[in-house]
């Protein structure tokens, strides 16, 4: 069967992982930024870690053989920096993976539980939560996205941008308003900015982990990852951050990955607590 218009379609495109592209990784000395970091550097991309983990990123870095700038996502100033580094080592960035980010567990509103006081969560704990992930991933977008304008197109394509939110953006748990307020937006934002960026060849995609075996689960007792493990409808564990590499480097490299939120978390919906 023939489709209309199909004799007017152009040859697939995708974008080139080797070590003629450039990239920077937010959050990247650990968990889903490293294994990023570590996965593009093992297909010959240059790759800059942006990171507030000094010892850490230096690291990954040296053993990636990538460079690693001590970026606070939060400030224009070292965000500006840092970009300044990477592309003065690597060049002009064609790819951007925002892991950079963090959260708490704070309810909206209620009552201690040994002497009854009402307390609430405060506006300023709250804003602190959006400005790194959110405001912090936008600020790295634009940054980047105006960097790659100055690029020429290959195969029409001058770079392609992936986000983290996380699946609290869509079932977000007791405690997470500011965390769940912070991905959904990172969500929001995805369309629109590979709307506005669309003419100029440039795509962005976001991926929603669900409960991965990352630094933030680290210090967590054996039986509770056990019991979070358990959760997930399939496969029963903890997401690898592998995996999610994996699904960065396809949303990289697939041409007509676009404007997309996926959840990658073994089927689970959570539950409020």
């Amino acid at each position: 069967m023939t489709l209309i218009g199909a004799q007017h379609s152009k040859e697939p495109t995708h974008m080139e992982l080797n070590s003629s592209t450039a990239a920077v990784i937010t959050g990247g000395a650990s968990g889903l930024g490293e294994a990023t970091a570590r996965a593009l550097a093992a297909k010959g991309v240059r790759v800059a870690i942006f990171d507030l983990q000094k010892e850490k990123g230096e690291k990954v870095a040296s053993e990636i053989g990538g460079v690693f700038c001590e970026v606070n996502v939060t400030s224009d100033e070292s965000v500006q920096a840092g970009f300044a580094k990477a592309r003065e080592r690597h060049g002009q960035e064609r790819i951007l993976v925002n892991c950079a980010g963090t959260g708490n567990a704070v309810k909206t509103a209620g009552r201690d539980k040994k002497t009854g006081e009402i307390k609430h969560f405060a506006a300023k704990d709250f804003d602190r939560i959006i400005q790194i992930n959110l405001v912090g991933t936008y600020r790295c977008i634009a940054l980047s996205a105006a960097g790659m304008l100055t690029l020429e197109p290959i195969q029409g394509e001058r770079g392609a941008i992936v986000n983290t939110a996380s699946v609290a953006a869509q079932d977000g748990q007791i405690g997470q308003a500011a965390y769940s307020a912070s991905k959904g937006g990172v969500n929001a934002v995805t369309l629109v900015v590979a709307r506005d960026l669309a003419q100029e060849g440039i795509r962005c995609n976001t991926i929603m982990p669900g409960l991965f075996n990352t630094p933030l689960l680290a210090g967590a007792p054996e039986q509770v990852k056990q019991a979070l493990a358990a959760q997930v409808p399939f496969p029963p564990r903890l997401g690898n951050p592998v995996e999610y590499a994996s699904l960065a480097l396809q949303m990289l490299e697939n041409g007509y990955f676009n404007g997309e939120c996926v959840r990658l978390d073994g089927a689970i919906r959570m539950a409020p607590r």
